[in-house]
């Protein structure tokens, strides 16, 4: 695999050279004022052109909700929560379907980082550099890899520019926030000309400990901790004797020392500070374009509910309870050596990040007969993070050299527009240190597929279909090896009232990850020894979903309803052991259904002179469970939910004030707390100063009734809530 992709590096780019060389003379005869650029569309089925595109967020709407993490820069969209772990991350949820079965791209490659492994890792995308953020479903999704049944999420930064900009141009924007004092900092340039573009942006972020309006632990934790810690209580009453009575009062003493320094008002371990930036260039003919951009991200953040140091005092302090029998006062004394030790290691661990990612592209029109446009993308990078212990320690290691590339071609003879193409990706992961829970495994995969538009007599279709093999190499097991297969049809059916309405059928397949594979060990992000199962096998979902839509110059509506089944749907199970003083968590497969609806309405309520006034109504709901006796209810399946709003622009002024209110989640999965809803109201007024063209001020708050927020379909939801009221002050200016 790595043969084949060095050998198309060489094939595109040299064919590349060759078309710009023969045009080379007319290129250069044309000073830049007056060259025709003609932009290559790098996937003419994107956003730009699918029927059934779930969502698009970009412009004035990207830079209000951008955030750290692209999942919480997404949630409040219509059937989108994200998988929030502290500021630093948080990936997309979509209709319930989270990690492995939601893709993240950065320009159409995967970010080819370790955020799928566990909700604690980020995304390397930053929101605040983007252009846009294109949420894909139906056909579209087979572009980019059949195992994203739930959806594919595609940051779009224009680090490679495809054309030659008219002039510098670039936008820069400060951000501070009362609540840990986060500071935001970004900056983007594109500029060019004779037929050369060139891209620059940078960002840098730093926050200490968000604030929160009561405990970091959720009430029900406390209260489920108190109990067990009565019940362990009366059995060391019934089984130890006077001296063993006694050392219990002196432990009494030390849970109430601890207790009475129990997190509230803030959350530990959620502190961050995260910079990067990229360099990016082009150069651009009339027939298109060759590019490559260099980036890089850098972070260093808390990891909160994620005490490697509680673990390891636990453990002591089961030693010293065997030896006390034997000798009280020598353990009086190494109770008080653990005691300091446990002021030495207490806190939360943090995480240090580096990534260094090359991404080359070229475009080019008419390539040869039949095709009307050709592009090349591939992506390599470098991943490496480490966890380190609250002492300075280093611990945990994750490494992921990777690449990623693909070639499509455009066929626009076949009805509205065809796209063939090729994927291919290989990925080198290993886990050293303490919480190696998954072997060095090398993964490989290849891919073809074919999407296609028509446009019949009254009736639009769309329809894809792609096969492909994946291959993971273990250094402990055998290797596996999977087929998927995916395939999408559309009908929609425009009327005489603007009305549209869709019905979608998806079959598609899913080769399982290494870790739901080879997984076997302690893992704390989620607060359990995980063990995977060699022996799975790939996930088959069938997904029907129709879709009512209307769109006119005052009124939009956008409803879909839903229903994924799937077999053999791959999910932790319980099982009821301890290893490592953690409940064990096996992967297994059962049948599962997703059932469920999505709904967005906006109506121009008021217009007037240089302004308007607009509605908005958003309301999803999602219902899962796996076909086995007893609980089949879905772990952290996200909660119904509703959003009212309202914007108002009046010249240089906007504002807008916006209500979410997130349902109870009561039908728990096992090992699973419920979880209460919350509201959530939000309010921005910005402000375009006439004497400065470009620039703007604004401010805006989060939270703003200072509510406890809890987001179920987070791995540390009772150990961690979202933060409280925030405010939030900030400037921008575009030239």
């Amino acid at each position: 695999m790595k043969g084949f992709g060095h050998v198309t590096v060489t094939a595109v780019v040299a064919w590349a050279g060759v078309a710009f060389a023969e045009e080379a003379g007319r290129s250069e005869a044309a000073e830049a004022p007056g060259v025709e650029v003609i932009e290559v569309q790098a996937h003419p089925l994107s956003g730009e052109g699918l029927a059934d595109t779930t969502t698009i967020v970009e412009g004035e709407e990207l830079r209000r909700s951008a955030e750290p993490s692209i999942g919480a820069t997404l949630d409040g969209e219509a059937g989108i929560h994200t998988s929030s772990f502290g500021q630093a991350a948080g990936r997309p949820v979509v209709h319930g379907l989270g990690g492995a079965r939601v893709r993240v791209m950065e320009d159409r490659i995967d970010t080819m980082d370790a955020s799928v492994t566990s909700q604690d890792h980020p995304t390397t995308v930053e929101p605040f550099i983007a252009d846009r953020v294109e949420v894909l479903k139906g056909p579209g999704t087979l572009l980019y890899g059949s195992g994203a049944i739930g959806g594919v999420v595609d940051v779009h930064t224009g680090r490679i520019p495809h054309t030659v900009p008219d002039g510098i141009q670039g936008r820069a924007e400060l951000r501070a926030s009362d609540n840990g004092e986060r500071q935001t900092g970004a900056v983007r340039l594109d500029g060019g000309g004779n037929g050369f573009a060139w891209h620059l942006d940078a960002y840098t972020r730093d926050a200490g400990e968000y604030d929160i309006p009561g405990f970091a632990e959720s009430a029900r934790l406390r209260a489920m901790e108190e109990h067990d810690e009565h019940e362990h209580d009366d059995h060391e009453g019934e089984d130890h004797d006077e001296d063993a009575e006694e050392h219990h009062e002196d432990e009494e003493d030390h849970d109430e020392h601890e207790e009475e320094e129990e997190a509230y008002g803030h959350v530990p371990g959620s502190q961050l500070e995260m910079s990067g930036g990229a360099l990016g260039a082009s150069f651009i003919g009339e027939r298109g374009f060759a590019g490559v951009a260099i980036s890089t991200n850098r972070a260093l953040f808390g990891l909160p509910g994620h005490s490697h140091a509680h673990h390891d005092h636990e453990e002591e302090h089961h030693d010293h309870e065997d030896e006390h029998a034997e000798d009280e006062d020598e353990h009086e004394g190494e109770h008080e050596d653990e005691d300091e030790h446990h002021e030495e290691e207490e806190g939360n661990p943090t995480l240090d990040l580096e990534q260094t990612r090359i991404d080359v592209e070229v475009g080019l029109r008419d390539p040869f007969a039949g095709f009307s446009a050709l592009n090349f993308r591939m992506g390599k990078n470098d991943y490496e993070h480490v966890e380190l212990e609250p002492n300075g320690e280093l611990g945990t290691r994750f490494q992921n050299e990777a690449y990623e590339g693909r070639i499509e071609l455009v066929d626009d003879d076949m009805g509205a527009g065809s796209v063939f193409g090729l994927q291919f990706s290989g990925r080198d992961y290993s886990i050293s240190g303490a919480e190696a829970f998954v072997p060095p495994t090398q993964s490989d995969s290849f891919a073809a597929f074919w999407v296609g538009q028509f446009a019949l007599e009254g009736v639009d279709m769309d329809a894809g279909v792609r096969l492909g093999r994946v291959t993971h190499d273990s250094r402990v097991h055998s290797s596996e090896d999977f087929t998927p297969w995916s395939a999408s049809v559309g009908v929609f059916i425009p009327t005489e009232s603007e009305w549209q309405i869709g019905f979608r059928a998806d079959i598609s397949s899913r080769a399982p990850v290494i870790e739901e594979l080879f997984s076997n060990g302690p893992h704390l992000a989620t607060q359990s020894f995980e063990v995977g199962d060699p022996g799975l096998g790939a996930e088959r979902a069938t997904n029907l979903s129709a879709t009512l839509s209307r769109s006119t110059e005052r009124f939009s509506v956008h409803a879909t309803a839903y229903r994924n089944g799937f077999a053999n749907f791959i999910y932790q199970q319980w099982t009821g052991e301890e290893e490592d003083e953690l409940p064990v968590a096996v992967y297994a497969q059962d049948d599962a259904s997703f059932v469920g609806l999505d709904l967005t309405v906006e109506y121009k309520w008021l217009e007037f002179d240089n302004g308007d006034v607009s509605l908005k109504l958003m309301y999803d709901v999602v219902d899962a469970e796996l076909d086995i006796s007893g609980n089949g209810n879905m772990p952290r399946l996200p909660p119904s939910r509703i959003g009212l709003g309202i914007d108002g622009n009046w010249g240089d002024l906007t504002a807008s004030l916006d209500y979410r209110r997130m349902g109870d989640s009561d039908d728990v999965a096992v090992n699973e707390l419920p979880t209460d809803g919350f509201t959530d109201v939000r309010a921005y007024i910005g402000y375009r100063l006439p004497a400065a063209q470009g620039l703007e001020v604004f401010l805006q708050g989060r939270n703003l009734t200072d509510e406890e927020q809890r987001e179920h379909v987070s791995a540390i939801k009772d150990l961690a809530p979202l933060p409280g009221r925030t405010l939030e002050a900030g400037v921008r200016i575009r030239f």
